[in-house]
Protein backbone atom coordinates (compact mmCIF):
# COMPACT_ATOMS: atom_id res chain seq x y z
CA UNK A 1 0.00 0.00 0.00
CA UNK A 2 1.32 3.39 -0.99
CA UNK A 3 1.43 6.63 0.88
CA UNK A 4 -1.78 7.83 -0.77
CA UNK A 5 -3.86 4.67 -0.38
CA UNK A 6 -7.63 5.02 -0.02
CA UNK A 7 -8.04 3.36 3.37
CA UNK A 8 -10.70 4.72 5.70
CA UNK A 9 -9.24 7.60 7.64
CA UNK A 10 -9.65 7.34 11.39
CA UNK A 11 -9.54 10.41 13.55
CA UNK A 12 -6.47 10.56 15.74
CA UNK A 13 -8.06 11.57 19.07
CA UNK A 14 -11.60 10.33 18.77
CA UNK A 15 -13.94 7.92 20.48
CA UNK A 16 -17.10 6.42 19.03
CA UNK A 17 -20.59 7.55 19.90
CA UNK A 18 -22.16 6.35 23.13
CA UNK A 19 -25.71 5.72 24.27
CA UNK A 20 -25.39 8.99 26.23
CA UNK A 21 -24.62 10.86 22.98
CA UNK A 22 -27.76 9.49 21.32
CA UNK A 23 -29.86 10.14 24.44
CA UNK A 24 -28.63 13.75 24.49
CA UNK A 25 -29.59 14.23 20.84
CA UNK A 26 -33.02 12.66 21.44
CA UNK A 27 -33.67 14.94 24.43
CA UNK A 28 -32.70 17.97 22.33
CA UNK A 29 -35.13 16.96 19.55
CA UNK A 30 -37.93 16.26 22.04
CA UNK A 31 -37.53 19.52 23.96
CA UNK A 32 -37.11 22.06 21.14
CA UNK A 33 -39.10 23.22 18.14
CA UNK A 34 -38.09 23.11 14.49
CA UNK A 35 -34.96 20.99 14.95
CA UNK A 36 -32.83 20.22 11.89
CA UNK A 37 -29.79 17.92 11.70
CA UNK A 38 -26.51 18.84 10.00
CA UNK A 39 -24.16 15.95 9.29
CA UNK A 40 -20.49 16.79 9.67
CA UNK A 41 -17.74 14.79 7.95
CA UNK A 42 -14.86 12.97 9.57
CA UNK A 43 -11.96 15.26 10.47
CA UNK A 44 -8.48 14.64 11.83
CA UNK A 45 -9.89 15.13 15.35
CA UNK A 46 -13.32 13.46 15.25
CA UNK A 47 -15.25 10.78 13.47
CA UNK A 48 -18.73 11.56 12.12
CA UNK A 49 -20.71 14.11 14.13
CA UNK A 50 -24.16 15.61 13.85
CA UNK A 51 -25.21 19.11 14.85
CA UNK A 52 -28.84 19.63 15.83
CA UNK A 53 -30.12 23.19 15.41
CA UNK A 54 -33.44 24.38 16.83
CA UNK A 55 -35.71 27.03 15.29
CA UNK A 56 -34.11 29.77 17.42
CA UNK A 57 -30.53 28.77 16.55
CA UNK A 58 -29.73 26.91 19.78
CA UNK A 59 -27.56 23.96 18.86
CA UNK A 60 -25.74 20.89 20.12
CA UNK A 61 -23.15 18.55 18.61
CA UNK A 62 -22.52 14.87 19.32
CA UNK A 63 -20.76 11.95 17.71
CA UNK A 64 -22.64 9.31 15.74
CA UNK A 65 -21.35 5.98 14.51
CA UNK A 66 -21.77 6.82 10.83
CA UNK A 67 -23.59 8.95 8.28
CA UNK A 68 -26.06 6.07 7.92
CA UNK A 69 -26.84 6.20 11.63
CA UNK A 70 -27.36 9.98 11.48
CA UNK A 71 -29.78 9.57 8.55
CA UNK A 72 -31.60 6.76 10.35
CA UNK A 73 -31.99 8.84 13.53
CA UNK A 74 -33.23 11.86 11.58
CA UNK A 75 -35.77 9.70 9.76
CA UNK A 76 -36.91 8.09 13.03
CA UNK A 77 -37.23 11.50 14.73
CA UNK A 78 -38.90 12.96 11.61
CA UNK A 79 -36.46 15.86 11.25
CA UNK A 80 -34.66 17.02 8.10
CA UNK A 81 -30.96 16.26 7.73
CA UNK A 82 -28.47 18.20 5.63
CA UNK A 83 -24.83 17.71 4.69
CA UNK A 84 -23.04 20.57 6.47
CA UNK A 85 -20.11 20.38 4.04
CA UNK A 86 -22.50 21.10 1.16
CA UNK A 87 -25.07 23.53 2.56
CA UNK A 88 -23.20 25.08 5.50
CA UNK A 89 -24.94 26.12 8.71
CA UNK A 90 -27.94 28.43 9.02
CA UNK A 91 -27.33 32.02 10.08
CA UNK A 92 -29.53 31.56 13.13
CA UNK A 93 -26.91 29.21 14.58
CA UNK A 94 -24.18 31.86 14.33
CA UNK A 95 -26.52 34.50 15.76
CA UNK A 96 -27.46 32.30 18.72
CA UNK A 97 -23.80 31.45 19.38
CA UNK A 98 -22.83 35.12 19.31
CA UNK A 99 -25.66 36.08 21.65
CA UNK A 100 -24.89 33.24 24.09
CA UNK A 101 -21.10 33.05 23.88
CA UNK A 102 -20.59 33.90 27.57
CA UNK A 103 -23.04 31.26 28.79
CA UNK A 104 -21.58 28.56 26.47
CA UNK A 105 -18.09 29.29 27.78
CA UNK A 106 -19.22 28.21 31.24
CA UNK A 107 -20.50 24.80 30.08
Amino acid sequence: MGLFSRRKRHAAWDRGSTSEDIAHLKEFVDSRKGVEAYLEPVTMATETTVVLIAHDGEWTRRRVESADEAHSLAKHWKIPIYDAAVVGYPGRMREWTQTHKDSRRQL
